[in-house]
């Protein structure tokens, strides 16, 4: 929290930001209050307006854009780094095995098979569509964006987000079927994981090549083998960090209010013991939550319910900070470049990429082709997206043959589509999924009181 704090104001750099220290800190701190009360007066309006909530706070922090605010990426991933890893664990606390019997292995393979289809698809497609520096459209294959930028900005939009799309079905509840509701939360949820591995394997291939002499065969080799390293160690130290998350809770915990503490100290051991041991802590994390929320405990009181319930409030503070901090750290003016090819991804991901994802499955698929349009229109996109782009704006000066000055348009280009593809992915599926819903003619279902 103090980083994000930091970060906000814009204290990081002493020399950067002399304007801001030397503003009073009670101002600092009133600025701060102002700013996350506007996030709940803004979060207000756009549910009533039918959006989901954290697309009013990421234009709150475009609109107030401090241009004062001179953070690198390098900073801005350490603050995502424990985003991230609060996120994921609590999708995978969400993730409850049980309430999806019955089409688990297809929830499954639309997580994973079909992040990997969609990044496929939408890859293919920025790289046909966008210029080479990523700042217009140029269709065909005589000015290409280089294929490892596009790869990965597609990677970054791989992972639907869970907070938007339970935000959304809440909305719409009434004419969601439920195991079409059940099956979209567990989807979410998976999703994140997968996204970042598929994220992972696209940074090695196309960055793993520059300066290398090594052939094709024996990188790709290389890259594998540490994914598999990397996955294996990950599931090893996300099973065992679940037990004994469970013998803490058992002979430590006494009261249910004391589950954020456990819960977050749980999140932060596991990342951190996955990295040192050659893992991946974002799958560790998750494999964690999931094994705490499908375990029983002595106390009749605990449960994953109510570890969801104790991490929520920080979980929320954590998805608004990361909108928030993305709005106030991008300037409108350096989108305007960018728009028509972002405008142009948003298209190809939400009427090419994720229906061909979900159609590819459909053979395999419980659910009657209505419900998989429905699905395939929920596939909405959030925090997930907006922190692995500074990720990959950092990789991308690593791509072989590009000049400083060329990688560094590219990489600004490059975030800047994630960021418009995110607003209206989640503007235009926001509004429409209501009018979706009965066009589709989903007949209501009674209204639960979970």
């Amino acid at each position: 929290m103090l980083s994000s704090i930091s970060l906000l104001l814009g204290t990081s750099s002493a020399e950067q930001h002399a304007s801001l220290v030397s503003v009073p800190l009670e101002a600092q701190v009133l600025f701060i209050g102002v700013v996350f009360l506007g996030t709940l007066i803004v979060s207000r309006f756009s549910i009533k307006a039918g959006v989901p909530a954290i697309l009013g706070v990421l234009l709150l922090g475009l609109a107030i854009n401090i241009n004062v605010l001179d953070v690198d990426h390098a900073e801005v991933e350490t603050l995502h780094v424990f985003a991230l890893a609060l996120l994921l664990f609590y999708a995978g606390l969400r993730t409850d095995i049980k309430s999806i019997r019955g089409f688990l292995e297809y929830g499954l393979l639309l997580a994973t098979g079909g992040a990997v289809i969609s990044t496929v698809i939408l890859g293919s497609a920025i790289y046909w569509l966008v210029s080479a520096n990523g700042g217009s459209l140029a269709p065909g294959l005589s000015e290409t964006m280089p294929i490892g930028a596009a790869f990965l900005v597609a990677a970054c939009l791989g992972s639907t987000d869970a907070g938007a799309t339970l935000a959304v079905l809440t909305q719409v509840k009434r004419y969601v079927p439920d195991r079409v509701r059940k099956l979209l939360e567990f989807e979410s949820s998976v999703n994140d994981p997968s996204a970042l591995i598929i994220f992972g394997i696209c940074l090695s291939l196309f960055t793993m090549t520059n300066g290398s002499d090594q052939s094709a065969q024996s990188l790709v080799i290389s890259a594998s083998s540490s994914l598999i390293q990397k996955i294996g160690s990950g599931l090893l130290t996300g099973l065992g960090l679940g037990y004994v998350a469970k013998i803490i809770i058992n002979r430590f915990v006494s009261d249910k209010e004391q589950l954020l503490v456990v819960a977050m100290s749980i999140a932060f051991i596991d990342y951190g013991c996955a990295h040192y041991l050659g893992g991946s802590g974002y799958v560790a994390v998750y494999v964690t939550g999931v094994f705490m929320a499908n375990l029983h405990y002595q106390d009749d009181q605990i449960n994953h319910q109510s570890i969801q319930e104790a991490l929520l409030p920080f979980n929320t503070m954590t998805e608004i900070s990361t909108f928030l901090l993305f709005g106030l750290l991008v300037s409108p003016a350096d989108l305007v470049p960018s728009l028509p090819s972002g405008v142009a991804a948003a298209i190809a991901l939400m009427f090419l990429a994720r229906p061909l994802s979900v159609v590819c499955f459909q053979r395999l698929s419980p659910f009657n082709l209505r419900d998989s349009a429905l699905i395939s229109w929920c596939g909405i996109r959030g925090a997930v997206p907006l922190a692995l782009s500074f990720n990959m704006a950092t990789a991308i000066p690593t791509l072989r043959g590009l000049t400083p000055e060329f990688a560094t348009q590219l990489a600004q280009n490059s975030q800047s589509i994630v960021f418009i593809v995110v607003i209206l992915n989640l503007l235009i599926q926001g509004l429409s999924l209501p009018r979706v819903c009965l066009w589709l003619n989903a007949p209501p279902t009674p209204a639960s009181s979970s």
